[in-house]
């Protein structure tokens, strides 16, 4: 039987699902720019809104943000009943409702309830959309699949910033309600993706829909319902869940556990992923970048806004060189890499702007387009999917909604201090994040597996190790467990289970 609309089969029905969980992140990208370009000018949105001051800028930014960690709240309590596609559908139709309140804004209050509105649907999409592409994605290129997520990200960034810059010339309000209607367009597209696709496969077998479940795989490896293959993907899907759920039903205090599951082992890498994305600076960057350039680099506003989006370009280029490479060099690498590049151009940044002049205010400009550029390489991608795949399959829905919500609460910290600090410290503020960048690169290397390659049945075993590391530290690039090495050990176990069985039939004869 049927279960969607779409008569996608392999290549196709990947790229359908990759497309409509991009469109989620597309989304989010258009959202996370859209204020850049609109609010610390003396322009019509200034003029409506009785010229907000530095802290009133970063309400109205932020609580944006505080939206998106409601939304992420939503996800955990009630995503793993209604399934991957259900949650993207509600938040796609609730970012549809806060565009109305927000386009159609008279007051800094309706504004505000607006963006929160507007959060809550894109933290239910945010926290949806990674879990739904790394449960129908095949190892082999579930890297590359979910780095394009990261890729779109920016380039809704990019639209949003070039809208920011086309409407600014208008006189009227059109000057900021348009920017702010469009993103109604994206979240109608996706919902009107998502209606014909399947929920995956891992989401029905944990339901009990295995028969469903068995069509899904079916039709995402373009095989017959009865072929092998298929009922080895079921069966190892069936195993792993019947391993997890063994303790019975969920209880919060799972997630506060460590024995063999070390399931807050993952917690705290979950979190602390989310956090380092966010205290790169990069947001900084993203909310801030015309506000930064005209006010800490002493540029004009027509100058700072081409630069604003000029750089959003380069981040949107940055973004796409890791499709090529999580795959072949894994998500530590490219996280470590990033790390040192970042910290290297803050630092330039920082020594530049201390000297006070005007051109070596450029020379650090060009230093924030080089950050865009290490920034998209592995910080932008790696925290939204890597906490979906080092989670088992019973707690991946919560998990993913903490992940997401320690991003916005994070997002919420940098965007809301970020107008004081540059009205306080200046150029100093960069100090701090390359201080940070600098000490993520042992964070990582130290304690951050490697899942590049595996199976999403197969990453438990990176956890199998102890120590303080959890096995990091001693093994070699992080690699705890080989790619198909559980699925092996799945294969030797049924196989010895069945000899058992027949041999205990024997005997009973």
């Amino acid at each position: 039987m049927h279960l969607w609309k779409h008569e996608f089969r392999g290549k196709a029905l990947i790229a359908a699902i990759t497309m409509a969980s991009c469109q989620a992140f597309l989304l989010l990208g258009f959202d996370q720019g859209v204020m850049a370009g609109i609010v610390g000018a003396e322009n019509r949105f200034g003029q409506d809104f009785n010229n907000p001051d530095p802290e009133m800028q970063g309400n109205i930014t932020a609580l944006y943000d505080i939206g998106c960690v409601v939304g992420s709240i939503v996800c955990y309590f009630i995503g793993e009943r209604y399934g991957r596609r259900s949650m993207l559908m509600a938040g796609g139709s609730i970012m549809v409702v806060g565009t109305i309140i927000l386009a159609s804004s008279d007051t800094v209050a309706q504004l505000i309830t607006g963006r929160i509105v507007t959060g809550i649907g894109n933290g239910m999409n945010s926290s949806t959309a990674p879990v739904y592409q790394s449960e129908c994605s095949p190892a082999s290129c579930r890297g590359a699949l979910l780095t394009t997520q990261g890729t779109v990200t920016i380039l809704g960034v990019v639209i949003a910033y070039w809208m920011d810059y086309g409407t600014s010339f208008s006189s009227s309000s059109f000057q900021w309600r348009f920017p702010l209607a469009f993103q109604a367009v994206f979240a109608i597209l996706l919902i009107l993706q998502i209606i014909g696709l399947p929920e995956t496969p891992r989401w029905l077998v944990q339901h009990d829909r295995h028969e469903d479940a068995r069509a899904v795989v079916a039709a995402i490896e373009n095989r017959a319902v009865s072929d092998p293959e298929v009922s080895k993907t079921i069966f190892d899907i069936q195993t792993a869940i019947e391993e997890e759920e063994r303790d019975g039903p969920f209880r919060f205090m799972e997630l506060f556990t460590w024995g063999k599951t070390q399931n807050l082992r993952r917690l705290l890498i979950t979190i602390s992923i989310e956090l380092g994305q966010q205290f790169t600076g990069s947001n900084m960057i993203n909310y801030y970048g015309p506000v930064m350039f005209q006010t800490t680099m002493g540029m004009s506003r027509d100058l700072s806004m081409i630069l604003g989006g000029c750089i959003q370009c380069t981040y949107l280029v940055g973004s796409a060189i890791p499709v090529f490479l999580m795959d072949r060099f894994g998500r530590r690498t490219l996280l470590m890499l990033c790390s040192a590049g970042l910290c290297f151009c803050f630092v330039m940044v920082s020594i530049l702007l201390s000297l006070d002049r005007r051109d070596c205010a450029y020379g650090a400009t060009a230093f924030i387009f080089v950050f865009q550029l290490f920034y998209g390489v592995g910080w932008l991608p790696v925290p939204w999917f890597y906490p979906a795949e080092l989670n088992t399959t019973r707690v991946r829905t919560r998990m993913q909604a903490m992940a997401s919500g320690w991003n916005w609460m994070a997002v919420f910290a940098v965007v809301k201090i970020t107008p004081i600090a540059f009205d306080n410290i200046g150029w100093k503020t960069f100090v701090i994040f390359a201080v940070l960048n600098a000490v993520f690169i042992p964070m990582v290397y130290f304690f951050y597996p490697e899942t590049k390659g595996l199976e999403l049945e197969d990453i438990p075993m990176l956890f199998n190790k102890g120590g303080f590391t959890g096995g990091v530290f001693t093994s070699q690039g992080g690699r705890t467990v080989m790619p198909g090495q559980h699925a092996q050990e799945r294969d030797v176990e049924a196989k010895v289970g069945g000899m058992v069985q027949h041999v205990e039939e024997v005997k009973s004869r």
